[in-house]
């Protein structure tokens, strides 16, 4: 199998870090081999992407890198869409002066979709988004945009949307990564048996984050041209009963307890993604099981917590 170069922007990032742990297993069964950036580089900065191309000189594209927790784009929306769009921008805009021809997966959000009636359920691509937050609308500017850049350029922009993903080194702001948190605190005496939750009724569709990268690699193979996939189990899970399995794999007993701050106004209860276009593509199947998942979380976290 010929090795061919990927660059992965967001290497530092909860999915980028995760990428970098399946290097080798990657280059088997992909034969791509992982470009770390050696320098510093910033997406509002031209300059540094023509730098980061000229030492990477990619073959394939996996960019990762942007803002991705939700509040975060209601406290600083500028900085939201100078870094999701203008950066997007800027890097393609990078690649086109580099003459680059490879493919190009631009890793935008489920979040798109915003509300959601029951009978729109699972979503499917077709479904016209209807953001909600300005981390959403970004995102979806940024698909667009690489949408429009299919039409026109050399090398191939494909996006996909992924819905949640869990696994370890996820940032304790996002929602099982923080309740495992706690019951690990829980466990070692550290907290109160009482868990700190929002609203715990919402039902998600979950993905472990090995699986999602995997999606990733075959889109870049074998995604069309300017086309949007959903990357998600096609599974809906209720938060309450993820936090059930967590105390339950934890050995853990505790009481929950309602956190107001938890709670986000423009919320929906049910999001479930349809990923059949994604299957038919790629064939990509998800390989883990999510009990196993949380136990992998679990135990990311008994080391965090040294």
């Amino acid at each position: 199998m010929t090795t061919r170069r990927l660059l992965v922007t967001g290497d530092d990032g909860f999915v980028g870090r995760n990428v970098f742990a399946m290097e080798q297993d990657i280059r088997r069964a992909f034969g791509w081999e992982l470009m770390r950036p050696q320098a510093a580089y910033d997406l509002r900065q031209p300059a540094s992407l023509d730098r980061l191309l000229a030492d990477t000189r990619p073959d394939g594209v996996l960019h990762l890198a942007g803002i991705s927790f939700v509040p975060d784009s209601y406290k600083d929306p500028e900085t939201t869409f100078q870094i999701n769009f203008i950066g997007t921008l800027h890097l393609l805009q990078a690649l086109q002066r580099s003459g680059f021809e490879g493919n190009f997966l631009y890793v935008s959000s489920g979040d798109v979709y915003g509300k959601l009636r029951p009978e729109e359920l699972p979503v499917a691509e077709k479904h016209l988004p209807y953001p909600v937050n300005p981390y959403a609308v970004s995102k979806l500017a940024a698909e667009a945009l690489c949408q429009q850049w299919a039409l026109t350029e050399r090398f191939k922009p494909i996006v996909a949307r992924p819905f949640n993903h869990i696994g370890p080194g996820q940032r304790e702001e996002f929602v099982l990564a923080t309740m495992a948190r706690q019951v690990v605190r829980i466990r070692r005496g550290l907290q109160a048996p009482l868990i700190d939750v929002g609203d715990i009724e919402v039902v998600r569709d979950f993905l472990d984050v090995r699986d999602v990268i995997l999606a990733y690699l075959r889109l870049l193979d074998h995604g069309g041209r300017g086309e949007v996939y959903n990357v998600c189990s096609g599974q809906g899970r209720r938060i309450r009963e993820l936090i059930d399995a967590l105390k339950r794999i934890a050995g853990v007993e505790a009481e929950l307890q309602l956190d107001a701050g938890r709670f986000r106004p423009s919320d929906q209860m049910v999001v479930v993604g349809n990923n059949r276009k994604l299957v038919d593509a790629t064939a990509w199947r998800p390989q883990h099981d999510l009990d196993d998942t949380l136990k992998v979380v679990i135990e990311d976290w008994e080391r965090r917590q040294t």
